[in-house]
């Protein structure tokens, strides 16, 4: 059961955060919802979870209007300029935002909107080609060519590690991001926190939480493996 799964991973976080000797209240949770229906979201709802993840526009949007309004929905997946005014003003953070010209196109939709858009800066910090994300080199250039813009705000970094078979091999990208996160920190620059950062999923989140995750984005091992023939 999906109640049962959500409970087996929010006991692996609080041991981690043990471990690290961290507070259990530093790491949130994000469901990673893609692919899976409506009525398994609702038993993640029920079961007490408030922050989901989607990786496509259309799929989060459908699925909005189906669930309840206390949701915190996070745009964890590549999100395409023509795409950003459909969720300015609905989303609670944008994970991935990985160009200037991306974060531009944000804050023109929420100025038109009258809002303040929260948003997490992507680094590759693998380099791995198949994926997006500036490099950790030019992270910090971008951090302040965004940081200026009207109605953003930059709350921290997010990255997407390889697909491993095991955990500590991805051990060096969460230090590198945690501490690409301190030395931006140090910087002091205006309007821009360093207090999240978005690391680990359902393969490796344990390890990215001993260093230094906030939010880890967990699918497969809450809703289990995904059904890739069915869009929601």
């Amino acid at each position: 059961m999906i109640k049962d799964k959500l409970l087996q991973v929010q006991q692996q976080i609080e041991k981690a955060c043990e471990r690290a000797h961290r507070a259990s209240g530093e790491v949130s949770l994000i469901a990673v919802t893609k692919t899976n229906p409506v009525p398994k979201l609702m038993e993640a709802y029920a079961a007490g979870s408030r922050d989901f993840g989607e990786n496509k526009v259309q799929e989060m949007l459908d699925k909005m209007q189906q669930l309840p309004g206390d949701i915190r929905w996070h745009m964890i997946g590549h999100l395409q300029r023509n795409k950003v005014k459909y969720i300015v003003g609905k989303v609670h953070l944008i994970h991935s935002v990985d160009s200037l010209r991306l974060a531009e196109e944000i804050s023109k939709e929420s100025i038109k909107k009258q809002v303040t858009s929260d948003i997490l800066v992507e680094v590759n910090v693998a380099q791995e080609a198949s994926k997006f994300g500036t490099t950790s080199q030019e992270a910090m250039e971008l951090v302040e060519a965004i940081s200026v813009l009207p109605g953003i705000r930059i709350k921290g970094l997010m990255t997407i590690a390889p697909y491993v078979d095991h955990p500590e091999e991805n051990r060096e990208y969460f230090r590198n991001l945690k501490q690409l996160s301190v030395d931006i920190e140090n910087k002091n620059i205006d309007n821009v926190s360093m207090e999240v950062l978005s690391m680990g999923m359902t393969g490796d989140y344990l390890v990215a939480i001993e260093e230094g995750a906030t939010y880890v984005r967990v699918g497969t091992g809450i809703f289990g493996a995904r059904d890739y023939s069915v869009s929601k």
